[in-house]
């Protein structure tokens, strides 16, 4: 729990310095995402709350509290699964290439790896090119993580 609490501190003096807030239910949600090794819903981490905090988050504000931490660059809201995961750069002090997201679509085991710079130039381009502008070069990808892998018999 040492190391889930100084990320936590990290990300509360970065917010401090930018003028905002990490309430004890903004790290509480935080928290339970940094301790999960899966994407979690809205109401997984209404739950996590619940047991931790001992009070029920209503939905609403645990989606105010998750957009909040996504405009602060510490969660990152996986579309597709519909789904959140925090960020695996929160302790960083420098830019980082943007990520895509691997994610198991049997146990919503999620990596976050970067996307080089000429991938990204050649999605810009493609993009362009049918006439569409991008609006957010997130990339999420369907996959089978290793542990789902060998549990369905696959190599």
């Amino acid at each position: 729990m040492g190391k889930i609490q100084s990320i936590i501190d990290h990300a509360e003096s970065q917010c401090q310095l930018r003028g905002t807030r990490m309430t004890r239910k903004r790290k509480a949600v935080l928290s339970g995402l940094l301790s999960s090794r899966q994407a979690l819903s809205a109401y997984e981490l209404i739950d996590i709350c619940r047991d931790n905090l001992g009070e029920k988050l209503p939905p609403m504000s645990m989606y105010r509290i998750l957009e909040f931490l996504e405009e602060e660059g510490l969660v990152h809201r996986l579309k597709l699964a519909n789904r959140y995961v925090a960020c695996t750069h929160i302790t960083c002090d420098h830019q980082h290439e943007v990520s895509q997201f691997l994610i198991c679509v049997e146990c919503y085991q999620v990596e976050e790896v970067a996307m080089s710079k000429s991938m990204l130039d050649s999605l810009k381009g493609n993009v362009k090119k049918v006439g569409f502008q991008l609006v957010s070069p997130q990339l999420e990808i369907n996959c089978l993580c290793g542990s789902c892998q060998t549990a369905k018999g696959k190599p």
